[in-house]
């Protein structure tokens, strides 16, 4: 369990630093900060998925609370207006903590208010819980708590501003109000126990969210207010926000029972021992939703979709060190049917059904995954039924060339780019111009070919399929003899990063630690080592590794600013944390009675759970110390990586 005192929860800006999330398995979510402030556009009680995965619509911002203890008012709520925290509900936390919800403790003379927030696994509905926890004896006082919804029903990477187009009807019946400020969106229903409503109906104006500002954005909001909600905390009170209005406040117990017990099964199931591990095998559920009838892996949040990259980084994490094959399954073949041209997809988008095909990497570390999944399971049946020809379609599309000039050389190794194109993980672009275009050979691409090759020469032979035997392993054993020769750079005892038929870019990059940590390698054990040793000296951090060296020119330690600034430093220094997975598995190669140091490596982590996303893994860290966190606070490969890669 993640707890933190009135050290953390009573400073503004400690708690504001710490953010909290729920999800519902669909793409929906909810989350904020402990202080009660929303710093971001898509902080909100319930972001509901209304096409899941994607559709993510923020209906309800967030709930302002007053509660009444004879006849003293005590504001639980804080907000960022300009100039101004007003109220500074913070100031009364005397704890919050993950058990496993979000719950925060208040303490107000002699009573304690407790409040639990969660969401329920497949719907787009958030239930927020509110009971008095006093241990005190005392005569008992009148208390009464006052819920104030703010709403603000925009696409989740929007704002809303104040508009005479926000329909402000409402339905009020017995324990249950109805609103629908927008025709084309769904209604929301809250459903709660308690003895009053009244309708209010006012703008509140000019929230502003620190972090949006800070990226450079839009970062002031306007939300509206349509009622008031009177409990009596004599009982406990509940409120079940939701798009359908089936789910009753009386439900709110037995729900919260149901939620525990399937989080206590999944941590059984991975059979996590330390609290480390079983917060990480939390943290990774969090990012497997369905879409349609399978699985399908959201990179990030708070904004980002299913990216068939990240999918299949994280799959073996996410999945098959959790105990859960079965899902992994569920994704390959998710996956498998949306390839085209030999590819798969690389996003599928918030709006439209159209997937993107902008990627050379994601397709490679699919047959990565279907590897990984064998070697857990031993299911060669569902990979001979379902995935084989699939990937031997791959193979060949690559052969004959597919988009973006993607294609394989006469030397045996794969090229890929054109001009105005990002193809490989480091995709950054501001407007028409790609920061990281590495067009041409890049290396962790033939890294991931030559693994590709030799997994199908695999799999031909346990299928009893010679001819393409020998033509993989003809395939393979041309890459690497050209591999070896284009990519070793003598000077720096490394591999360049890439080479484009005569250039080749001597960029200490953190690409190369993949020629070493995948199954099938191309270099021999001195190379190797000599990779491990250039990436640990140079791009080993606490926290992943840096995407550049400090001694190059273009490094850039800090990642901040406007898009411009931020997208220009997102791969020249940026510690990333997925990396980390890639560098223990090859360190683990060449020194491997070096546990201790791995431990070691993998630390920063678990000290990681307690700041910016707590109980998460941020998406990247700035390069140099203290190495703050950024990016998204909770980032799918980020968890998948460490947890794959802990000591069992």
């Amino acid at each position: 369990m993640i707890e933190f005192g009135k050290d953390i929860c009573t400073s503004y800006e400690e708690a504001t630093s710490r953010e909290w999330l729920e999800t519902n398995g669909i793409g929906g979510f909810a989350s904020g900060t402990i202080s009660g402030a929303n710093t971001r556009r898509y902080h909100g009680l319930l972001t509901a998925a209304t096409k899941p995965p994607l559709g993510r619509i923020t209906m309800l911002s967030k709930i302002e609370e007053t509660v009444t203890i004879d006849g003293e008012e005590f504001e639980l709520s804080a907000n960022q207006y300009p100039g101004a925290v007003s109220p500074r509900g913070y100031r009364y936390l005397n704890s919050f903590r993950l058990d496993p919800f979000p719950t925060w403790t208040y303490s107000l003379g002699k009573v304690d208010i407790e409040k639990r927030i969660f969401m329920v696994n497949g719907q787009n509905a958030t239930i927020v819980q509110y009971s008095v926890r006093s241990k005190t004896r005392f005569k008992k006082p009148a208390i009464s708590l006052t819920v104030r919804p703010m709403l603000s029903f925009v696409d989740y990477h929007q704002l809303q501003h104040q508009t005479d187009s926000f329909n402000t009807d409402l339905t009020i019946s017995d324990g249950l109000v109805e609103i629908r400020p927008d025709a084309e969106m769904p209604p929301l229903w809250f459903s709660h126990n308690g003895v009053e409503v009244e309708r209010t109906g006012y703008w509140y104006r000019n929230f502003e969210y620190a972090i949006e500002q800070e990226r450079g954005f839009d970062f002031k909001e306007d939300l509206f207010q349509p009622f008031e909600i009177s409990f009596d905390l004599g009982n406990a009170g509940s409120i079940v926000i939701s798009t359908e209005s089936r789910i009753s406040a009386s439900e709110a117990a037995g729900l919260e029972r149901s939620e525990i017990k399937l989080r206590k099964a999944l941590v059984k199931r991975a059979s996590a021992k330390s609290a480390f591990t079983k917060q990480l095998v939390l943290a990774a559920d969090q990012f497997i939703v369905k879409r349609g009838e399978g699985h399908t892996v959201i990179a990030g949040y708070p904004w980002f979709s299913d990216w068939g990259r990240d999918t299949m980084i994280a799959l073996p994490g996410l999945t098959l060190s959790t105990g859960r094959p079965e899902i992994a399954r569920d994704i390959l073949l998710e996956f498998a049917r949306n390839v085209s041209q030999g590819m798969l997809p690389n996003r599928f988008p918030d709006a439209g059904d159209e997937a993107e095909y902008n990627t050379v990497d994601a397709t490679l570390w699919f047959f990565e995954a279907v590897r990984a999944y064998v070697e857990e399971t031993g299911d060669l049946k569902f990979v001979r039924q379902d995935l084989y020809e699939v990937m031997a379609d791959i193979l060949a599309w690559h052969l004959r060339g597919t988009r973006y000039g993607i294609h394989v050389d006469t030397d045996g190794l794969l090229y890929a780019g054109e001009p105005g194109v990002q193809l490989t993980w480091m995709d950054a672009k501001v407007g028409d111009q790609v920061i990281t275009p590495r067009t041409g050979k890049p290396v962790e691409i033939q890294a991931l070919w030559y693994n590709a090759l030799r997994i199908m020469e695999d799999f031909a032979h346990h299928f009893g399929d010679e001819e393409d035997k020998s033509r993989y392993d003809s395939m393979a054993d041309l890459a690497k003899l050209s591999f070896n020769g284009a990519f070793w750079n003598n000077e720096e005892g490394c591999l360049y990063d890439v080479v484009e038929n005569g250039p080749r870019d001597g960029s200490v990059r953190p690409n190369q630690i993949f020629a070493v940590s995948l199954p099938y390698t191309m270099l021999d054990e001195e190379r190797a080592k000599g990779v491990v040793d250039k990436v640990e000296a140079e791009l080993l951090t606490p926290f992943g590794l840096r995407s550049l060296s400090p001694r190059d020119p273009k490094y850039i330690p800090i990642y901040i600013g406007s898009p411009m600034d931020r997208d220009s430093a997102y791969h020249q220094g940026t510690v990333w944390a997925w990396l980390i997975g890639g560098f223990v598995d090859a360190y683990r190669k060449v020194y491997p009675d070096r546990e201790d140091r791995v431990a070691e490596i993998l630390s920063g982590f678990e000290r990681h759970l307690y700041e910016a996303g707590v109980g998460q893994i941020s998406e990247i860290f700035d390069a140099e110390p203290p190495h703050s966190p950024r990016g998204c606070p909770a980032q799918a490969w980020s968890v998948a990586e460490v947890l794959r890669v802990m000591p069992k």
